[in-house]
């Protein structure tokens, strides 16, 4: 059976949003290869990686292009898609082993996905303010956390543009 598309087009969802409202995400198809002057992430067969022995391959080769990667652009533009704020007493007493489960699993992410990066961490008062360059990377921080350490967790999703914003505290 063909699907009927007289009334809406082939590309329409009749009408629905579009899922990826991402500003820094091209709109065209980037050509191949290219390199990320920033972070050297690489980009072929429409994915990104961070392959450092194809970078040093492809870093001499003329037909490579130069770009930035929109993780780096997010970075530079310092626009969060997730913000998670950790707060409570609980938080300076084991600071340093909680700062040690954000980098492993930061670290864990960035391997699967070379856009999911922490853009900074402030320490506001007796809070603890991280920005992500990706949603379910705010998610992931909060929800591991909680795992690890108990305490209340708050998770959030709105804004215009889609903003994560996650919340755990624990007081003892």
């Amino acid at each position: 059976m063909k699907k009927d598309t007289r009334k809406y087009g082939i590309n329409s969802k009749r009408g629905r949003q579009p899922t990826n409202l991402d500003p820094f995400k091209p709109e065209e198809a980037l050509k191949e290869p290219s390199l990320c002057t920033t972070c050297k992430t690489v980009y072929q067969q429409q994915r990104w990686s961070l392959d450092q022995e194809e970078y040093r391959k492809l870093e001499n080769d003329p037909k490579t292009n130069w770009i930035t990667c929109p993780a780096c652009q997010k970075i530079a533009a310092g626009y969060p898609e997730g913000i998670v704020t950790l707060s409570g007493s609980y938080l300076w007493k084991h600071e340093e082993e909680i700062q040690q489960i954000l980098k492993n699993e930061e670290h864990k992410a960035l391997e699967k996905n070379p856009f999911e990066r922490v853009i900074r961490k402030i320490r506001d008062d007796d809070k603890l303010v991280i920005e992500t360059t990706d949603k379910k990377l705010a998610e992931h921080l909060g929800r591991v956390l909680h795992k690890a350490h108990r305490g209340k967790l708050d998770i959030s999703w709105a804004g215009d543009p889609d903003l994560c914003r996650v919340n755990w505290e624990r007081m003892l």
